[in-house]
């Protein structure tokens, strides 16, 4: 009998609640159904705001519901409470519910339990996507069997059942998932640490923290990759209780992936350095790509060989939102980079680039600073068409640079997206780029910085 058999045998009397119906918790929802569990969806939602398909769909097999203001009282007549990354761990009712015995989990720590084969996780302020995206086509083009999920991807726990201990799980974790985990990967990568989220986590404590407990749980047997150009990051190192492996973009490293004078991806073990491929020949642009890439070749050296990690190099076009090519128009490109949802981030899209940028950013305050822009937006950007809530703050940030009176710098103001892509097709001239670079998350407006990145594309291709 398989972990994972076990576990819903064990659990078959039980009352297990879900809170919220996103994508993967739907299909967990189903499965424990099908299972013949007791499931409770809660939702804040009212019956009539809820969708009716699957509203319909759940009742009919059996599912209770609780909705509308006091959606999360019924969890303490509960066994087993699956929570979403957006429902905060130290929540007041999720804390009382847990302090009352009731097992508060999630989909990921669940899936961490269960999971028969070798795990890759992944995680950091920026880069993470990529990166987690990367190990797993590098893994892909070595022949593995392979299953990406966590904060991307489809649910896992719904399909660990049909996993065998030869394939392989690349997980991308962000802090809301991280916070409660009591689990680590066989092989855990952190791209970098920044300030972010810091309105939920409130404290920058807090958030390394979280991000921390992907390594916490490692044991001798492990592979840690830490960046040692990101001070946040590599203080982490005296937590590896197994193989600590690095990268740079600066210097060399005593074990892992750094980045040559001569422009050259390399890796370093035991005194002995192997040259990969150039980072001119990588397709997606960027140095933050490059540091993506020497992530994920740090975390699946001795498993991937070099020809496929040059041929994914080579080949690989990048993630949806992020620097995502739009089109062009009368000698004007539009890019869309709606994943940039903080100022290093921003950063990085702006140094992907030779020449000033027409950008457009602003939107929801996840209570972090912007001063970090001010230098960079003042160096590399001739417009800066600004909206949401969080207009002030960076337009304080960039004209309060001692650079400002004399970059050239041009702030417009707007209120909808729509605006702002028809205020920059009026100013751009043939040669210009447009991007749209945030620097913020996108709750204001959206529901996520995918469904903003979509909005985004669809209102240039309609230029």
């Amino acid at each position: 009998m398989t972990k994972a058999q076990r576990y819903f045998m064990e659990i078959k009397d039980k009352r297990v609640a879900f809170i919220g119906t996103g994508v993967s918790h739907l299909e967990l929802i189903k499965l424990f159904l099908s299972k013949g569990i007791r499931c409770v969806v809660c939702d804040k939602k009212t019956e009539d705001e809820f969708d009716e398909l699957i509203y319909e769909e759940l009742s009919a097999k059996g599912c209770e519901f609780s909705l509308g203001e006091h959606y999360l009282d019924i969890i303490f007549n509960c066994d087993i409470v699956f929570r979403t990354p957006g429902m905060y761990y130290n929540d007041e009712t999720i804390t009382k519910a847990r302090k009352a015995g009731v097992a508060i989990t999630s989909e990921m720590e669940t899936f961490f339990d269960l999971c028969p084969c070798k795990i890759y996780g992944v995680t950091g302020s920026d880069g993470k996507t990529t990166t987690t995206t990367l190990i797993s086509e590098m893994l892909k083009a070595e022949g593995k069997r392979v299953h990406i999920g966590g904060n991307i991807g489809k649910a896992l726990l719904p399909i660990v059942e049909t996993m065998s201990d030869s394939d392989v799980a690349v997980v991308e974790l962000s802090s809301f998932q991280l916070i409660s985990m009591r689990q680590s990967p066989n092989v855990a990568a952190i791209t970098n640490i920044t300030p972010n989220h810091l309105n939920v986590h409130g404290t920058m404590e807090e958030y390394i923290g979280a991000k921390a407990n992907l390594i916490a749980h490692q044991n001798g047997y492990s592979r840690t990759v830490l960046n040692e150009d990101n001070e946040e990051t590599i203080k982490l190192a005296d937590m590896v209780r197994g193989k600590l492996v690095t990268f740079s973009l600066k210097h060399p490293v005593q074990t892992g992936a750094y980045l040559n004078d001569d422009g050259m991806l390399c890796y370093t073990e035991k005194g002995r350095t192997t040259e990969i491929v150039h980072k001119d020949d990588i397709r997606i642009p960027g140095i933050h790509n490059v540091a993506n890439y020497l992530t994920a070749i740090a975390a699946v050296w001795g498993e991937v060989s070099i020809q496929s990690i040059v041929q994914v190099a080579k080949n690989f076009g990048g993630v949806e939102h992020r620097i995502e090519f739009v089109r062009e128009i009368d000698g004007v490109k539009w890019y869309n980079d709606s994943i940039a949802t903080s100022p290093t981030r921003v950063i990085a899209g702006l140094n992907s680039f030779n020449q000033k940028l027409i950008v457009i950013a602003g939107g929801y305050d996840k209570k972090i600073p912007f001063e970090p822009l001010a230098e960079p937006v003042n160096k590399n950007v001739k417009i800066l068409i600004l909206l949401g809530a969080t207009a002030d703050k960076i337009e304080k940030a960039v004209t309060e640079s001692p650079l400002y009176p004399e970059s050239g710098l041009k702030i417009v103001r707007v209120k909808t997206l729509e605006e702002a892509v028809l205020t920059a097709q009026k100013m751009a001239e043939k040669g210009d780029v447009v991007t749209l670079s945030p620097a913020c998350a996108s709750f204001d407006l959206y529901p996520n910085f995918e469904a903003r990145g979509r909005h985004f594309k669809r209102l240039v291709n309609e230029l």
